[in-house]
C-alpha cells in the first residue's frame, strides 16, 4: 500500500466531518464510507506500520513516530488486522494492563484506524480500560476520579477578576487539574504577573494546585529564566512539522522547555511539567495536513505529547469552528475519537467540552458529551463560569457541569485536593460538596483568604 492510498482509505472510513469535505478528502457518500471501513477493517497493523503518511525526511513528527514505536511490544498484535485488533480491544483478555503494554507498540495512525471502524459506545468502553496517572502537585487520572481545570480567563486580565472566578471555581470543588488561564497579552510581563497572582492565592490557602498561564512556551522559557513561579509549561501542538511550525515551535524547543520546568522542582509529588492542548481541524487550518483526514492528524498529535510526559492534554473539540466539526452530532463523536486514541497511545486525555456560537450545537449537545467522557474515564474537563469564556468568546463546561457530573457519576477529584477540599470545608467528609450555609469556620476562613488576596 501506498502512502497515497492509505491516506484515501483512512480518509473515506472517517465518521462525515465538515472539516475533510473543506479538504476533500472524504468519502462521497454513506456508501462509499461504510465500504471503506470493511477494507480498512481487513487492512493489517503491520501494513499500516509499514507505510508513514509523511516523508520523514521533510517531516520530525513522522521520525518521532517511527523513532517511538517498540517492534518487540508490537509482536503480540502483528498479525492482526484493524478489526481483529477492535474486537480483542473489546474482548476480556484486553485489561488495563494488557492495553497499557501497547503503548509503544501503538502509533497514531493504528489507533485512528481503529476508532474509525469503532461506535460510539465502543469508543467509552475501551477508552475506559486504559486510566493514564501523571502526578505534579496533584495526582490525576486515577480511576474513579474527574479533574478540573480552572479556566478564570479575562480580556484585561484583571487581577480581580481572575482572583474572583478562581474564588468561585475553588468554592465548587475544581482546581484539581490546573489553575489554567490564557493570558489576553502574550507577554513575560504579563504572564509572571499572572503566576504571581496564584501563586499568592495557592501560599495563602496552603491549596494543593498547580498553575499554567498558557503562553508561548517561548514566554515560559523566558519567565523561566528570570525567576517566574512556573508550575506548568503550557504548548499547542500537532500532528506535523509543517503545522508545528505555524504555532512557532519544533520538538526541540519543547525539550528545552521541559528540562528547564523540571530543573524548577516545583512539583511535590511527581515532575510532570508540561501541558498540550490540540484540536481536530488544527493542521488544516495551516495547510499543514498533507492530504491527511483531520482526526488521523489530530491522533499524530498525541505522538507529539507522550514523548514530553506530559501532566495534562486536553482536545479543545468544538473551538475552531463549524468549518471543521459541523454541529454537535460531530464534535461528540471527535470527542470521543480523541479521548479513546489519547488514552490508546498513553496520553493523559482531557477534553474541552465546547463549541462556538456559531456551529450547530448547544448546551445539550455539550451536557450528552460530558456526560459520555465521564463514563469514558476523562482526566479532566474545562470549569469556566458561566460556561462562557468572555475572553475568548466560546462556550465551554462550567463550576457546575463539573459538580453535576461528579455527583451523577460518583467521581471525585483528585485525592490530594479532595483531602484540602475537607479540609477548608468545601467538601463534607463523604466527599460531596456542601452548601455555603453549611460550610462553617473553615469554609468562611478559606473565603476570606481568597477575597483577602483578590484585594
Amino acid at each position: 500500500m501506498t502512502p497515497e492510498d492509505l491516506k484515501t482509505l483512512l480518509a473515506h472510513a472517517s465518521p462525515a466531518r465538515s472539516g475533510d469535505f473543506l479538504a476533500e478528502v472524504a468519502a462521497e457518500s454513506q456508501e462509499a464510507r461504510v465500504k471503506a471501513q470493511r477494507r480498512l477493517a481487513d487492512t493489517g497493523l503491520a501494513e499500516i506500520l509499514d507505510t508513514p503518511l509523511i516523508d520523514p525526511e521533510t517531516c520530525e513528527v513522522q521520525r518521532l513516530i517511527i523513532d517511538q514505536h517498540d517492534p518487540e511490544a508490537f509482536r503480540p498484535i502483528s498479525g492482526f488486522s484493524v478489526g481483529q485488533f477492535r474486537d480483542w480491544l473489546l474482548s476480556d483478555e484486553a485489561t488495563g494492563e494488557a492495553i497499557a503494554a501497547l503503548k509503544w507498540a501503538l502509533t497514531p495512525e493504528i489507533v485512528a484506524a481503529v476508532s474509525k471502524i469503532c461506535r460510539n459506545q465502543d469508543l467509552i468502553a475501551i477508552a475506559k480500560k486504559r486510566p493514564v496517572v501523571t502526578k505534579f502537585r496533584t495526582t490525576v487520572g486515577l480511576p474513579g476520579h474527574l479533574a478540573v481545570r480552572v479556566q478564570p480567563n479575562h480580556p484585561t486580565d484583571d487581577a480581580k477578576g481572575v482572583a474572583a472566578s478562581i474564588l468561585d471555581g475553588l468554592a465548587f470543588g475544581c482546581g484539581d487539574a490546573v489553575i489554567g488561564i490564557n493570558p489576553a497579552t502574550d507577554s513575560p510581563s504579563a504572564m509572571r504577573r499572572l503566576l504571581e497572582l496564584i501563586e499568592e492565592l495557592r501560599l495563602k490557602l496552603d491549596c494543593p494546585m498547580q498553575s499554567c498561564v498558557l503562553a508561548h512556551v517561548t514566554t515560559a522559557i523566558d519567565c523561566m529564566s528570570r525567576g517566574a513561579p512556573v508550575d506548568l509549561v503550557f504548548q499547542s501542538i500537532a500532528g506535523s512539522q509543517k503545522a508545528n511550525s505555524s504555532f512557532g515551535i519544533s520538538l526541540s524547543m519543547l525539550k528545552e522547555a521541559q528540562d528547564a520546568a523540571k530543573s524548577l522542582k516545583r512539583g511535590t509529588i511527581g515532575e510532570d511539567v508540561m501541558y498540550f492542548e490540540t484540536g481536530q481541524g488544527a493542521a488544516l487550518s495551516a495547510n499543514a495536513h498533507f492530504g491527511i483526514d483531520q482526526q488521523t492528524m489530530e491522533a499524530r498529535a498525541y505522538a507529539v505529547a507522550r514523548a514530553f510526559d506530559p501532566l495534562l492534554v486536553n482536545t479543545v473539540v468544538g473551538f475552531i469552528g463549524p468549518e471543521y466539526l459541523y454541529d454537535g452530532k460531530e464534535i461528540t463523536r471527535a470527542g470521543l475519537e480523541d479521548h479513546f486514541c489519547g488514552k490508546l497511545l498513553g496520553v493523559p486525555m482531557g477534553v474541552d467540552v465546547c463549541y462556538t456560537n456559531h456551529a450547530e450545537a448547544d448546551q445539550d449537545d455539550m451536557d450528552n458529551l460530558l456526560t459520555l467522557l465521564a463514563v469514558a474515564g476523562v482526566n479532566f474537563v474545562m470549569g469556566v463560569p458561566g460556561s462562557d469564556d468572555i475572553m475568548l468568546n466560546y462556550q465551554s463546561t462550567s463550576y457546575h457541569d463539573a459538580a453535576y457530573v461528579r455527583r451523577a457519576m460518583g467521581l471525585k477529584p483528585a485525592p490530594e485536593f479532595e483531602a484540602w477540599l475537607k479540609s477548608v470545608g468545601v467538601f463534607d467528609e463523604e466527599g460531596f460538596l456542601l452548601p455555603e450555609a453549611r460550610r462553617g469556620d473553615a469554609g468562611l476562613i478559606a473565603r476570606s483568604k481568597l477575597l483577602e488576596a483578590a484585594e
